[in-house]
């Protein structure tokens, strides 16, 4: 009966541990398990980065429309202005939303009713944890959003509907 060879059992060849030693079998399965972890952390970034994009868009996104139909209340263009950035910047605010730059613009020439109110909202939105993936350091955001102007509402120089 024979024994099973082991590649150090005493009076083997010498070419034949060597033979042993310098096999590849389980190479992959190590490489493997040591690259995983990394390519999991990764594809978790890219997630979570494309998540805050969104995000961050949806709430632009809403801030424009709050700021439109704010505006639209308005009966004066000055308080409609007024009213577009103060709602357009507590809307972001509240929703956690940090602009290193915020620009509302709001065109009010269709002001009256029956008319329409247009609110640009423009976010530079700071992505400088992310920079390790290539990502810009920051991004601007913009939504726009048209509200009508109540048809039945009053106007500001006579106080009837119109």
């Amino acid at each position: 009966m024979t024994t099973p060879t082991t590649p150090f059992r005493h009076g083997h060849d010498h070419q034949e541990r060597r033979k042993w030693w310098r096999s590849d079998d389980g190479s992959v399965a190590a490489e493997l398990t040591i690259a995983t972890p990394f390519l999991v952390m990764l594809l978790v970034f890219v997630a979570v980065l494309i998540h805050r994009g969104v995000d961050a868009r949806i709430r632009i996104d809403d801030a424009a429309h709050q700021a439109a139909r704010a505006a639209g209340i308005e009966r004066a263009p000055t308080a409609a202005t007024t009213a577009a950035h103060t709602t357009a910047a507590n809307a972001l605010s509240n929703a956690g939303v940090t602009c290193a730059s915020l620009a509302v613009t709001t065109s009010t020439g269709d002001l009256r009713p029956g008319g329409t109110v247009t609110v640009t909202v423009s976010c530079q939105v700071d992505l400088g944890d992310a920079l390790i993936l290539g990502v810009p350091a920051t991004t601007t955001l913009k939504a726009t959003a048209v509200e009508p102007v109540d048809l039945w509402r009053s106007t500001a120089s006579t106080g009837n509907p119109t």
